[in-house]
């Protein structure tokens, strides 16, 4: 058996109501989806993370690398795709094209072998994983603080027990949205907060110091994803836990970020960061340094199925008789592409959401969806 084609398709929707965060605004959602298919018809899906038209150019340069290899040996093409692209993309959007063949590779040969993609990363320690929400970003509007309040009410109504906000519109601001979300969601939900590395190291402390009282269960990239010693200051500084990674790449990415104690909880992008593959060596790396993963998922359900199969197979630390759950990031913002591309929806009941059980990540897309949000050239 022999990989016999690999097709990259660009999907994107205008938004009806743009959003913004700390770096830059949302006028659309925009996705690179890859299908990688074998001699028998039997095909895998992916998808990357980053801008979609320059993922495409990335999987069209590497896809001669996997066309002819045995689609069971998924790791073998992860290393000769990187080795052919280690010189000029040990970071980047490159390594998100990477990412998406990997996935749908693993996607092919859960497919081929008959198994979900959890039994094949090690077997699932769960059948369900307890998810947060990712909403809470920026509008023009009067009055912002009471829709940020109105839409995290919305999601503890809808079952969630965790949800994340924007932060990074400066430290009095972020503190009034941070305190009147608290006061509306209760202690009894998590809430995390997230500045997409807005901060100095100086503003971030004087955040995290200030926002300690409102029980605050991670602040998510609070400096530039580069300033490894500012990170671990941070951390050494504040009792808030300080989660990174998004925007870090490959094993040796995350060593830098491990080794030098810089964060409480790392969060590779499983479609970015280098794939099934990198993520779950990733994992196993966290795992020596007592470090938990929560997987950053901003995608379509490709990618949130992605996640789903992981992070049934990871341990929580320490281990203990009554642990708990680990968390997998869910986006509900805006987002069609989401919403109608794969299948089938997942459903969140009691702030959970099933693994799939079906041969592969267990989701497929929808071809007449796509053919309506494929962008043109």
């Amino acid at each position: 058996m022999k990989i016999e084609r690999v097709e990259t398709f660009v999907a994107e929707q205008k938004l009806d109501k743009p959003f913004y965060f700390s770096q830059f605004e949302f006028q659309a959602r925009q996705v690179c989806l890859v299908k990688v298919t074998a001699e028998d018809g039997t095909y895998g899906w992916g998808e990357g993370y980053g801008p979609a038209t320059v993922l495409r150019a990335g999987i069209d340069y590497l896809a001669p690398l996997a066309l002819g290899e045995d689609p069971l040996q998924v790791e073998a093409v992860w290393h000769k795709m990187h080795r052919r692209s280690l010189d000029y993309a040990r970071r980047g959007v490159l390594v998100g094209a990477m990412s998406a063949i990997d996935i749908a590779l693993w996607d092919l040969r859960g497919k081929l072998l008959h198994q979900p993609v959890s039994t094949l990363l090690g077997g699932r320690r769960r059948e369900n994983v307890r998810v947060y929400a990712t909403g809470l970003y920026f509008t023009d509007t009067d009055d912002l603080v009471c829709r940020l309040v109105d839409e995290a009410r919305c999601y503890v109504s809808q079952g969630f027990g965790a949800i994340k906000m924007k932060v990074g519109l400066g430290v009095e601001r972020d503190l009034r949205h941070v305190r009147a979300v608290r006061q509306a969601i209760g202690a009894d939900t998590q809430l995390m907060i997230d500045a997409n590395h807005a901060y100095s190291l100086n503003e971030a402390l004087r955040l995290a110091r200030r926002a300690e009282e409102f029980d605050i269960s991670f602040f998510e990239e609070p400096i530039s994803p580069e300033d490894y010693d500012g990170y671990r200051e941070l951390r050494n500084r504040t009792a808030i836990p300080i989660a990174g990674g998004e925007c870090e790449y490959l094993l040796e990415g995350f060593r830098h970020l491990l080794a030098g104690r810089c964060v409480d909880i790392a969060q590779p992008d499983i479609c970015g960061a280098g794939g099934l593959s990198e993520v779950k060596r990733i994992a196993a790396l966290a795992r020596a340094y007592h470090v938990n993963i929560i997987p950053h998922s901003w995608g379509t359900g490709i990618a949130f199925a992605a996640g789903l199969h992981l992070v049934s197979a990871l341990d929580v630390l320490p281990g203990r008789l009554r642990m708990p759950e680990p968390l997998l990031e869910m986006d509900r913002s805006e987002n069609p592409l989401r919403d109608r591309l794969t299948k089938p929806l997942f459903q969140v009941v009691d702030g959970m959401a099933a693994v799939p059980s079906a041969p592969g990540l267990g989701v497929d897309v929808d071809m007449d969806a796509l053919s309506e949000f494929v962008a043109s050239d």
